[in-house]
């Protein structure tokens, strides 16, 4: 197996679209190699535990209205070009995400990363829905098969809270700038909402070369 970490974040749009993107390689490939990991990072670490309103947040990251409209437009026509649904007018808050990327993490420990990922991405850009809520991300971690009664025990504490702070920042002290960034075997940094093409590529070159190397005698 081969290791694709994933920094992220679940109110990230270009994220939601990369990960999509990525899923219907991975599907086209279903012998791929790769193993996948999810890690922290949060675009707003200085947002209040609560969050705040929606268009008060993007007027006041944009420069008011027109910026944030303006911003958004090409993230709708990539989203629409690659047939993922994203409902801005649902949104009525901008969510503080430490407690999502803690169930990110335990999802990890538990092998159900993925389906809590996709459940994050649906929840907050189609649903509207507030995942920086406790209440909400237990209703996601028992979609997703988790323990929603220790989810909840572990989101009334600070569990792990620290930990996922310092992964964060290592990944800033690394070079992570933005989101989406994928890292393919520790070596080679992939940044952005990568087409799906560019990943079948990368999994038949990938698939390739390790079929090469498994057919080299020892000799050679």
């Amino acid at each position: 197996m081969i290791r694709l970490d994933i920094f992220s974040d679940p109110i990230c749009p270009w994220c939601y679209i990369g990960k999509s993107r990525l899923d219907r390689a991975l599907e086209a490939r279903p012998d791929h190699p790769f193993k996948v990991e999810w890690h922290p990072f949060q675009l707003n670490p200085d947002m209040p535990k609560e969050g705040m309103d929606r268009r008060a947040y993007l007027e006041a990251k944009f420069g008011g209205q027109d910026g944030a409209v303006k911003a958004y437009l090409p993230v709708m026509s990539e989203a629409e070009a690659s047939g993922v649904e994203i409902n801005l007018d649902a949104i009525a808050r901008t969510p503080n995400t430490l407690d999502a990327h803690r169930l990110i993490h335990w999802a990890g420990i538990e092998r159900k990363q993925n389906a809590v990922v996709d459940r994050l991405f649906r929840a907050y850009f189609v649903d509207g829905i507030d995942i920086g809520d406790p209440a909400e991300l237990v209703r996601i971690a028992r979609a997703a098969g988790m323990d929603g009664d220790v989810v909840a025990r572990l989101l009334s504490s600070d569990a792990d809270a620290d930990d996922l702070r310092a992964r964060d920042a290592d990944a800033r002290r690394k070079g992570v700038q933005s989101v989406p960034t994928f890292v393919v075997a520790n070596q080679h940094v992939v940044p952005g909402a990568q087409p799906t093409e560019l990943w079948t590529q990368v999994i038949d070159d990938l698939a390739e070369q390790l079929r090469d190397g498994a057919t080299e005698s020892p000799e050679a």
